[in-house]
């Protein structure tokens, strides 16, 4: 069953955040998602961890997520209990990576100056719409398939994978 609304805190970022600053590469190691989720940005904000509730969003500008192609930064995010990062743009394979491990990346240009960190935002992901709750705007993006979606809500493509071939009746 496809979440057919997301509600959050928006969190702002600038622009160029790197898969380093997001996951420092001193925690590449670390092989249990909570454990690696609990250094997400410590390096350029170190309470944001304490601070985040399940559900909240990242709002960001330009090229999120460049840098090198590690899967631990949209990982990180998302076991910390970020449903969605929505930025004016990403970079590819971080784009890529965040679908194939779960997590929501919606790019919006020019997102990040209509979003204040504290504004309440809802996704409707079937909808391609986001709206500020706080100051009533609405944006639009191209929405994502279904079969997209579902892949997202079990958690990625491997988890999504192990549900087709559980699904299977032989």
């Amino acid at each position: 069953m496809i979440q057919k609304s997301l509600t959050g805190t928006a969190w702002k970022f600038g622009a160029e955040i790197d898969t380093g600053q997001i996951i420092p590469g001193k925690y590449i190691p670390l092989t249990d998602p909570m454990e690696l989720a609990s250094h997400v940005f410590e390096g350029i904000r170190p309470d944001f961890r304490s601070c985040i509730h399940h559900g909240d969003i990242i709002v960001a500008e330009r090229n999120f997520g460049c840098g090198s192609s590690r899967e631990h930064a949209p990982k990180a995010i998302r076991f910390a209990g970020i449903s969605a990062v929505i930025a004016d743009s990403f970079a590819r394979i971080f784009y890529r990576n965040s679908l194939n491990l779960g997590l929501l990346p919606i790019a919006i240009p020019g997102i990040s100056k209509k979003i204040a960190e504290g504004d309440q935002v809802e996704i409707l992901p079937l909808e391609g719409v986001v709206k500020n709750l706080t100051t009533q705007e609405k944006f639009t993006f191209e929405p994502y398939e279904p079969f997209i979606l579902e892949m997202i809500e079990h958690g990625g493509i491997i988890e999504h994978t192990k549900f087709l071939l559980n699904s299977v009746k032989l």
